[in-house]
């Protein structure tokens, strides 16, 4: 028997992918070359390999592109360069300040939800304040590690049956994936915003038709998130995302902290009396680990 094996594909060379970084970013070589302080001259023989970039002319590059560290240390190894940044451990000393500001914010924001996500929304950590809106979720499945917090979302056996706008929602959703494919090239994120589009709508739900005007009020400078909880009525949340502006670890770097808001006082009185009446531990389910945020 004659065992025939096929070659692992060639690696792009650095000048390639330099060139789609500057496409996806809609700069032109001259524009690109002004921004970077270099001749566009140079940056031509760059692209076309006709020049091999120094690894500080390369780093110099990838910061003026504003590429993603995971991907610059593709740049680099693609350039014959050792990577750059690391993705440590989630128990690594060098991450402790960082794993416990994330803890801070995440319990400091109590009673109201809060969760930390991966670049491809898988949950890390999360607060009191998601597991009481988690609570009764139909499809035990999409609780079970690991959790995709998006999908989790729109699922209609998720929390998609009692998102009271889920069409504006998920348009606000699939909107801001569009906008992270198309800022890090990254796909895993174009597949979970390709399945997350073809989801179906809620079959008994309580979603609304998108021509209902929106309430007055807060709803009218941002998407909210509605939610219909049994027994609570309906809860209107304003969301914010935190992350790490100078992190040089790759997985911090990828790490994001989304927090809601309550948007009215009725909100507010419901979030209080649900984490007032849960245990005073930390959520410590299997969809959400307690203790420090796992980047691996």
């Amino acid at each position: 028997m004659r065992t025939i094996t096929t070659p692992a594909p060639a690696a792009r060379p650095v000048g390639e992918l330099l060139r789609d970084w500057r496409r996806r970013r809609r700069l032109s070589q001259l524009q690109l070359a002004v921004e970077a302080g270099i001749s566009q001259r140079h940056l031509s023989f760059v692209e076309s390999g006709r020049a091999a970039p120094s690894r500080d002319m390369l780093l110099h590059l990838a910061e003026t592109l504003d590429v993603p560290l995971r991907a610059r240390d593709l740049l680099l190894t693609a350039a014959g360069f050792a990577p750059l940044y690391r993705e440590r451990p989630a128990d690594d000393p060098d991450l402790a300040a960082a794993m416990a500001a994330v803890q801070a914010i995440l319990t400091g924001h109590e009673p109201h939800p809060a969760l930390a996500v991966d670049r491809h929304w898988t949950l890390r950590a999360a607060n009191r304040g998601v597991e009481a809106l988690l609570a009764g979720v139909a499809d035990a499945a999409l609780l079970a590690a690991p959790v995709n917090v998006l999908r989790l979302s729109l699922h209609p056996d998720g929390l998609g049956r009692r998102i009271v706008n889920h069409r504006a929602w998920k348009r606000h959703v699939l909107e801001r994936l569009a906008r992270q494919v198309e800022a890090s090239a990254d796909a895993g994120l174009a597949a979970l915003r390709d399945e997350l589009a073809a989801l179906p709508e809620p079959d008994g739900g309580v979603t609304e038709d998108d021509d209902v005007p929106a309430p007055a009020g807060p709803f009218g400078i941002a998407v909210p998130l509605l939610l219909d909880l049994p027994g609570h009525g309906r809860l209107a949340f304003l969301s914010t995302t935190t992350v790490f502006g100078t992190a040089l670890d790759v997985g911090l770097a990828e790490l994001t902290v989304e927090a809601f808001f309550p948007a009215d006082a009725a909100t507010a009185a419901v979030m209080a009396g649900l984490v007032r009446d849960t245990s005073a531990e930390e959520f410590s389910s299997a969809a959400a680990p307690a203790g420090p945020v796992d980047l691996e």
